[in-house]
């Protein structure tokens, strides 16, 4: 052989044992076990940390850092990571590998009787009986086959010149627990795979799929952002407005976005929703018209939850529900300068409209984000707190109506809108459209979203005799105004100095009092104090101004009402006084509201919209498949027990007698076991007392 020649001999050698190796590895059980806990903890890590949830809120709960580093792992979406799918893989590869290297052996070990073990051999066992009974050997045979077969076992014979060997076998189907439970784990990993991402991934890996980024109508997107109409797996999602039909459904993926076609059209005729006295949705569904564009075929169907519509192969079930495009009317109030006129407004949900920011030459961008003409909120804390998804979803089951309806309230309509300034940056805010009574206070909430999450901080604004906050922005131009300043901080003067002293001096204190909190709000005023009086004086000069500054906010309420028309009140009734009080918390907050105007929903034409999750699923029979020989194997492993029994018997001619030696087997010598042996050596033994 030539020395070329001996190389490529030991490659192949070599090769060959690296392939045996790594077939050995991967079909080994301390590779699987290693597996399956990895899936366990990545699963109980799915389990308590919701998925695919908006950046932010990972960003509140973790924190910058962690929030990257985490998310290096995909830890937000672990079930669709790409590691969690080859662990996946490689689990069906090993434990197929298991089952086609043990399932043959375990076939064979199930129908064999093992009817070639030596009598010798039986002396080895632990459990064995030996006896001599002087029946004859064809009877003490007839004998022990009508125990077996009454036991339930099956039974082989192999005669020998001196006597036979009786091999019998009971509870075989054990061997099909392990391979029906193995088996269900490939099953349940490859229906999971199926109905994973994976698929729509290896189209865009494999098939030039390019997923889009911006954003594009459906009907502008190139046919490598289309998915198939016959793609076997796909979960999407479906957004239709009443009145709208849709063929095609988006499929998310990553940050980007695929377009599912589907086989039929799906025409909205009608949104219906139900709430309980809480406010609480208690039924939400949607009647639908379907279209098959081959057949022409039409139907109506009413999709609910846990009603779905099956049709062609794809499930659409009813997901939630959403703004489908309402029509709004807002009045734009400023929050600065000395005017308090408000613009009107026209919205549709979903479209934008630029602002002009006064006499600036600057203008604001206003984008409505949402309406929602119900909102239930849990008010126990004292600010509103949105009712969970999860709620809304168990109230249509009844498990939380009333669970809760103390503390939950239906507070009307509201708004959601976001204003980009000319840098590009966003803010979201949430106003309610009626006023609210938190505290024994009627308020209107003008929300502020903290860190553009849906966590809102509420501003409370006192609302007037209507409801509304107009009275309050009228007071709040009227404190921008210097001279109405000095008109109020006059008429406080006149109407609180003592007889016959000049109020020129509390004239003066009054005006430099407002002039401080209108350019700087209660902060200011405490900066002035703490500059200005000893510690020791502190509370008392407090106090004097606070007193200073409600009596002169009530001269300058009284001036804005009659620029207003409306008609004077009586400042000292405890109602007045609280408005007052209320006025000024909130005057000194708005210095921190990120808006230079407040929207005011004052009407609104709702459209309701479905959003639907549509699905082509083939993977979950392929689960339920799994999951009943999981069952079955499970059950087959610890209820049906293996047990194996020889015997032999010979002729023993000199003393006219029968040898007997038996031995029993099983993979499990519990209690119950040794209860049965005891029974067929008491059997066996019976052999001695029934003569010819």
């Amino acid at each position: 052989m030539s020395q070329d020649s001996q190389i490529s001999a030991d490659s192949a050698r070599h090769s060959k044992a690296s392939f045996s190796s790594w077939v050995e590895l991967m079909g080994s059980m301390r590779f699987a076990i290693s597996l399956l806990v990895i899936i366990s903890v990545a699963s109980v890590i799915g389990t308590v940390i919701p998925q695919n949830r908006p950046e932010n809120t990972y960003i509140d709960q973790f924190g910058p850092f962690w929030f990257e580093v985490l998310g290096k792992f995909s830890v937000w979406s672990i079930y669709n990571s790409i590691w969690f799918i080859v662990i996946m893989a490689f689990l069906v590869i090993s434990t197929s590998i298991c089952l086609t290297r043990n399932t043959p052996k375990m076939i064979r070990d199930m129908q064999s009787f093992r009817e070639h073990v030596r009598g010798s051999s039986l002396k080895a066992f632990h459990h064995k009986v030996a006896l001599s009974t002087p029946r004859a050997f064809d009877d003490s045979q007839a004998a022990i086959e009508s125990y077996l077969k009454t036991q339930g076992y099956a039974y082989k014979v192999r005669q020998e010149t001196d006597g036979c060997l009786i091999a019998a076998k009971r509870g075989s189907g054990n061997r099909f627990g392990y391979i029906a439970a193995h088996s269900a784990v490939v099953l349940v990993c490859i229906g999971g795979l199926l109905d994973s991402e994976l698929p729509v991934r290896m189209q865009v890996w494999l098939l030039g799929k390019t997923p889009i980024v911006e954003n594009m109508l459906i009907a502008d997107v190139p046919q490598s952002g289309r998915l198939s109409v016959d793609n076997p797996s796909f979960r999407a999602n479906l957004f239709i407005p009443e009145g709208g039909t849709r063929s095609n459904a988006v499929v998310d993926v990553g940050d980007a976005a695929l377009v599912q076609p589907l086989p039929f059209q799906l025409t909205l005729n009608r949104f219906i929703v139900d709430y309980y006295a809480t406010g609480m949705p208690s039924r939400f569904a949607s009647e639908v018209t379907v279209k098959d564009p081959d057949t022409g075929e039409t139907f109506d169907r009413t999709i609910e939850v846990n009603y779905p519509l099956r049709y062609k192969g794809v499930t659409v079930y009813q997901s939630s529900f959403d703004d489908g495009g309402s029509n709004i009317e807002l009045l734009a109030f400023p929050l600065t300068g000395s005017t308090s006129a408000p613009l009107e407004v026209t919205k549709r949900v979903g479209e934008s409209r630029t602002l002009p920011l006064g006499d600036t030459g600057r203008a604001l961008q206003l984008e409505v984000t949402g309406l929602r003409p119900i909102n239930v909120e849990d008010l126990s804390t004292g600010v509103p707190v949105r009712a969970s998804v999860i709620e809304h979803v168990a109230s249509v089951t009844g498990t939380a109506a009333g669970r809760r309806a103390r503390d939950l309230q239906n507070l009307g309509p509201s708004v959601e809108y976001q204003i980009i300034d000319d840098s590009g940056q966003a803010q979201l805010f949430h106003n309610y459209m009626m006023p609210v009574m938190l505290d024994g206070d009627l308020v209107v909430l003008a929300g502020v979203a903290i860190d553009n999450s849906e966590e809102f901080r509420y501003l409370r604004i006192p609302a007037d005799q209507s409801g509304t906050a107009g009275e309050f922005l009228d007071l709040r131009a009227a404190l921008e105004n210097p001279e109405t300043r000095q008109l109020a901080a006059q008429r406080f003067a006149q109407n609180n100095a003592p007889p016959g002293m000049d109020g020129r001096a509390l004239e003066i204190s009054a005006q430099r009092a407002l002039d401080t909190y209108a350019q700087g709000g209660l902060s200011a005023l405490s900066n002035v104090l703490e500059a200005s009086v000893p510690p020791e004086e502190m509370q008392r000069a407090a106090d004097v101004i606070v007193r200073l500054l409600g009596s002169t906010m009530s001269e300058l309420r009284a001036i804005a009402r009659e620029r207003a028309g409306l008609a004077p009140i009586d400042p000292t009734e405890p109602e007045n006084i609280r408005w007052v009080q209320l006025s000024v918390a909130a005057l000194s907050d708005l210095q921190f509201y990120p808006a230079p105007m407040l929207m005011a929903m004052t009407s609104f034409d709702l459209v309701q919209a479905s959003v639907f999750q549509v699905s082509r699923a083939p993977g979950m029979w392929i689960v339920y498949l799994g999951c009943l020989l999981l069952t079955l194997g499970i059950f087959a492993m610890f209820y049906v027990r293996d047990r194996r029994v020889w015997v032999w018997l010979k002729k023993d001619a000199e003393q006219g007698q029968t040898q007997v030696l038996a031995a029993m087997t099983s993979q499990k010598r519990n209690l119950d076991f040794n209860r049965e042996f005891e029974r067929f050596e008491q059997a066996l033994e019976r052999l001695n007392k029934r003569k010819e």
